[in-house]
């Protein structure tokens, strides 16, 4: 708190990177209301979590924040067709704002919209909702307009987490029921299922690195899974270093050159106040050395 000024006791809902100056220049955080304060989505600077950052020393005008109610979700943008702009997932609406001219349309939807994703190579919008649906909305159709949605698939549990593959033909999306589904956007059907994964009402984010050719998922069970991509077999387990609790389910991140361009495959953890590090080898998929930082 004492180290970073934009420290705050609101929850956040949703975080992602967010590319205005440059490739994830900005930090995107989706923070809930608090008494009388309205729920907003902020932009931060990610200088500002950089340890050698000096105070004062970004421009100004580069923080700004944008009133918005209960927020379930937020993307950025790196599609030319809607440039410099930020999607929030909201109760029963989708709304995109552009942060330069704060320019906003809304897309009214049947239900919550809990997982957002921009493609880049088409204008399209991906959500995934509470009912279990997933749609796509076409940027370059006004929200008024009938057309706008462009793809309809569902599963039969909300929805948590939608990822798009790089050529875009394929969704990968997970659900409140733990099924983690490929999905064939042309053909509008599952093609593989990665078997496994445990959830029952959580709020849980995928983790596609096609790189590596593997998806990592954290299950409601406190268990890290790492399937192949290409074959949906399911390579490692890794139970949580702290007993298995709702207020304990791990966060991940994984890095293929794990502390910068020279640095090798690895999987951050955090549980709790405690940051753990797995080394990772594609090649070895079965051989993870744990470190611990605190």
């Amino acid at each position: 708190m004492y180290e970073n000024l934009y420290f705050t006791n609101r929850k956040v809902n949703s975080v992602c990177w967010a590319s205005l100056n440059h490739l994830d220049s900005h930090i995107l955080l989706c923070l809930m209301g608090l008494a009388e304060t309205p729920g907003c989505a902020t932009l931060l600077p990610a200088s500002l979590f950089v340890s050698n950052h000096q105070a004062g020393t970004d421009q100004p005008g580069v923080l700004c924040s944008f009133r918005i109610p209960g927020a379930w979700s937020c993307a950025w943008s790196l599609n030319t067709q809607a440039n410099n702009c930020f999607s929030t997932g909201l109760s029963r609406r989708v709304l995109l704002t552009n942060v330069v001219t704060g320019h906003r349309q809304s897309y009214g939807t049947n239900s919550d919209v809990l997982a957002q994703q921009f493609a880049v190579k088409t204008p399209l919008l991906f959500n995934g909702c509470r009912s279990g649906e997933i749609f796509a909305i076409d940027l370059r159709s006004p929200s008024q307009a009938k057309g706008w949605k462009a793809t309809h698939i569902f599963h039969d549990s909300a929805v948590t987490s939608v990822r798009v593959l790089k050529e875009e033909q394929y969704v990968m999306a997970s659900d409140m029921a733990g099924k983690i589904k490929l999905w064939d956007l042309r053909a509008t059907k599952c093609v593989r299922q990665y078997e496994g994964h445990v959830n029952e009402y959580a709020y849980l984010p995928l983790h596609v690195h096609e790189e590596e050719g593997i998806l990592v998922a954290v299950g409601q069970d406190c268990y890290t899974r790492i399937w192949s991509l290409h074959d949906a077999h399911l390579l490692r387990t890794i139970p949580s270093p702290y007993p298995t609790s709702k207020a304990n389910i791990p966060s991940v991140a994984f890095s293929p050159r794990l502390g910068g361009p020279q640095g090798a495959p690895g999987l951050l953890m955090a549980v709790q106040q405690d940051l753990y590090c797995f080394s990772y080898s594609s090649f070895c998929p079965g051989n993870l050395e744990e470190d611990r930082w605190e």
